[in-house]
């Protein structure tokens, strides 16, 4: 209340959160010398990467899971090989091999290892990356069904209809959804627009309808502390601040939205339609991720520039 007031400075909640959840966890380990490592690691090579990224990215909150991930790999690997009767320091690539077999979660320690080796606590050792999920997608009868939905029954609440929409229709992340603010939207005299990466992206009726409405209505927070205007587009339940992406989500799948297999089928179909790089301008994607989303949608862009030159040069009549 006090910083949506301007009493103090703005914080990071998560990043606090996370400050304290680690605070809990190190009270937690028994070992004192596994204590000061998981102390070492934490302070100076994860926390360090989160305020460093708290303070250059204009963000409203820095999500954390994979840091707490980290962390906490490290404090139960640690654990395993003292069960085991070994030290870090006498740790083997046996001995990875065997703690990787123990769960799909356990190549999260792949950081705190390779920070270990650098600071002459154990060998190098070599863990594999956590695989990344590819998930799957919709169909598209079954997204268009959906976000048909969301465009007309009145019954559902805006906030929530122009969230799926944003899901469906151009394939956005909860985490960017949930941080958009009223400005990145606009009014023209032909329509509505909203900035989602370097430009302004046309938005079809009746979303465009709902965005204004949104903005013009809102939504009544009268928590104490709640400023009496936010320049939030989905404010959230503490005084100055969005909604959380987590929150966002659980709001979508209880209307039955299966939000990462939405988004996969948005960005597959967009993929297939637009070349790489104005995919990435369009919707703030890294342009490696958005030639991914082409692969995957199987589509051809490689010849996009000639053809495109070619055009050009046949209508001046070179």
């Amino acid at each position: 209340m006090l910083i949506a007031g301007g009493v103090l400075p703005p914080r990071d909640e998560e990043l606090a959160r996370t400050e304290q959840w680690l605070t809990v966890l190190l009270a937690s380990i028994d070992v004192s010398g596994h204590r000061r490592l998981v102390h070492a690691f934490a302070t100076w090579q994860v926390m360090r990467r989160l305020r460093r990224t708290s303070e250059t990215r204009r963000r409203p909150r820095t999500y954390t899971a994979h840091a707490r991930n980290t962390i906490a790999a490290a404090a139960r690997f640690l654990s395993w090989l003292s069960a085991r009767g070994t030290t870090l320091p006498g740790c083997r690539q046996a001995d990875v091999e065997d703690w990787l077999a123990t769960s799909p979660g356990a190549c999260h320690v792949r950081d705190f290892l390779a920070w270990a080796a650098r600071h002459g606590h154990c060998q190098a050792l070599d863990v594999p990356r956590p695989p990344r999920r590819a998930g799957t997608a919709i169909g598209d009868s079954q997204r268009w069904d959906l976000a048909t939905r969301l465009l007309h029954d009145d019954s559902i609440e805006t906030t929530d209809r122009i969230a799926g929409c944003l899901v469906l229709l151009f394939g956005q992340p909860m985490t960017r959804i949930a941080a958009l603010t009223t400005s990145q939207v606009t009014r023209h005299h032909d329509g509505v627009t909203i900035q989602l990466g370097q430009h302004d992206v046309p938005v079809p009726e009746p979303l465009g309808n709902l965005l204004l409405t949104l903005i013009t209505d809102g939504k009544p927070y009268t928590g104490i502390g709640t400023p009496a205007s936010s320049t939030w587009l989905f404010p959230g339940l503490l005084p100055g601040q969005p909604i959380t992406a987590k929150r966002l989500a659980e709001r979508l799948r209880g209307l039955g939205i299966p939000v990462q297999a939405g988004r996969r089928a948005a960005l597959i179909d967009l993929a297939a339609q637009i070349p790489a790089a104005v995919l990435a301008d369009l919707l703030g994607l890294h342009p490696t991720t958005a030639a991914k989303w082409m692969h995957q949608a199987g589509a051809d862009w490689t010849r996009y520039a000639a053809e495109l030159a070619r055009d050009r040069n046949h209508q001046s009549g070179e």
